[in-house]
Parts: C-alpha cells; sequence; structure tokens
C-alpha cells in the first residue's frame, strides 16, 4: 500500500484525537518531512492533492531522443542483417544518423530500457549466411 493512503488511514483511525507525526512516521515509514508535506496537502487541497505528488503530465527529465530518432534506432536495432557489433557502434551512428553527441552510458541505458536489447551476446549463425551454401554443404557432407 503506497504510504500516502497509510498515512491517510491512520488519521481517519486517530479520528478527532489525532495522532501525532512521530506515530504516522513510524506506522507509515516515511521520515517527518514527508508526513508534514502530506498533511499539509491533505488539510489544503483533500485527496486529490496529497495524490497528486506536486508533479505535472510530463514530469522528469525530457528525452535525449525524439520520437522520430527513437522510430529509425528501433529499426536500425531490430535490422537482423544491418546490425550493430555493440553500443559503441550505436553510439557512432546515432552520432552519424541525427548529428548528435550522446554519452556510451546514455546509449546503453536508453537501448537496454526502450528495446530490451542487453551487452554483447553470441549468435546462433553468422547474419550474411548463404541459405542455398547450407543446404548444398548439408547433402555433400557424410552422415555417421
Amino acid at each position: 500500500m503506497e504510504p500516502r493512503i497509510k498515512m491517510l488511514l491512520a488519521m481517519k483511525k486517530a479520528g478527532s484525537d489525532g495522532i501525532s507525526k512521530r506515530e504516522l512516521m513510524e506506522s507509515v515509514g516515511a521520515c517527518s518531512q514527508s508526513i508534514h508535506n502530506w498533511r499539509t496537502a491533505y488539510k489544503v487541497g483533500g485527496i486529490e492533492l496529497l495524490m497528486a505528488n506536486g508533479r505535472k503530465d510530463h514530469a522528469g527529465k525530457p528525452s535525449v531522443f525524439t520520437k522520430e530518432e527513437h522510430n529509425k534506432m528501433a529499426e536500425k536495432l531490430h535490422d537482423a542483417k544491418n546490425g550493430l557489433a555493440g553500443y559503441a557502434e550505436l553510439r557512432q551512428w546515432i552520432k552519424d544518423e541525427f548529428n548528435k553527441e550522446v554519452k556510451y552510458n546514455t546509449v546503453l541505458k536508453y537501448a537496454i530500457r526502450h528495446f530490451g536489447t542487453s551487452v554483447k551476446a553470441a549468435r546462433k549463425s553468422h547474419v550474411n549466411k548463404d541459405a542455398q551454401a547450407v543446404e548444398a554443404f548439408k547433402k555433400t557432407s557424410r552422415k555417421g
């Protein structure tokens, strides 16, 4: 259960007797400043302000990449024939394609978070493997 809701329930259970900040801290597991801020928010604006968390619709730091750049990266990362060897190569591709200088760690975290990539893993077969050559090899190889 969310700490703000726990605090509100504890305050409602106490009723008109009230409950101290210290008791709320212990029952909720939050610091005194958080308890103070949440109680004040509830007194001023009710449950809406308490649960609003003070954030707007698009809270947080904006993304390094635009939607178009994100989509192009997705295409590049999911292209089996012209794949990238690693995050350093992806970083260079971003620099060439979008003219953006991005830190290696930023590229690494973004690719993992948004595309589910992982640090280098062995391929099961070569990306440029000729299917006809494989069939010919299988037909001519000895069994036994």
